[in-house]
Parts: structure tokens; C-alpha cells; sequence
């Protein structure tokens, strides 16, 4: 069963190996940067037609857990 993570894909040969959505040219950081300036599921999925609900969850999971790590102190 396919997980939400599934969605995003990273390719080396492709947006210099940025993590992207589907194996499309649509960036992690293109969906997040448009959540940062204002915009909700709704407008970013009207701006971004090839974009699905579950894929902006899977964004938003991808940085979730990208910074949800333990820091250790020296």
C-alpha cells in the first residue's frame, strides 16, 4: 500500500536532485514557498492543476519530517 511519501520522488537528474512531486518538475520547496506566501490547498491546487489533494499533504509531511530530528549538544 502506497504511503503519502510515495509521492515525492528525487532524481539526480532532475531539479538537481531536489525532491519533487511524482516525478514531475514541481518542487517540494515550490509547493511549501506558496504555502509560505499566503496561499491554501485550494489556490495552490487551482494554480498548479497537475497537482493532487494527497500531494500537498505529502509536501507538507516531507518537511515535517525532514526537521523533526533530534539536535545534539557538544
Amino acid at each position: 500500500m502506497p504511503t503519502l511519501l510515495d509521492r515525492i520522488t528525487v532524481n539526480p537528474k532532475q531539479c538537481g536532485g531536489r525532491p519533487c512531486v511524482r516525478g514531475m518538475r514541481i518542487r517540494v520547496s515550490d509547493v511549501l514557498d506558496l504555502f509560505a506566501s499566503g496561499l491554501d490547498a485550494a489556490q495552490i491546487l487551482d494554480e498548479m492543476p497537475d497537482l493532487e489533494a494527497d500531494d500537498l499533504k505529502a509536501c507538507l509531511t516531507f518537511a515535517r519530517r525532514r526537521i523533526d530530528h533530534p539536535l545534539l549538544a557538544a
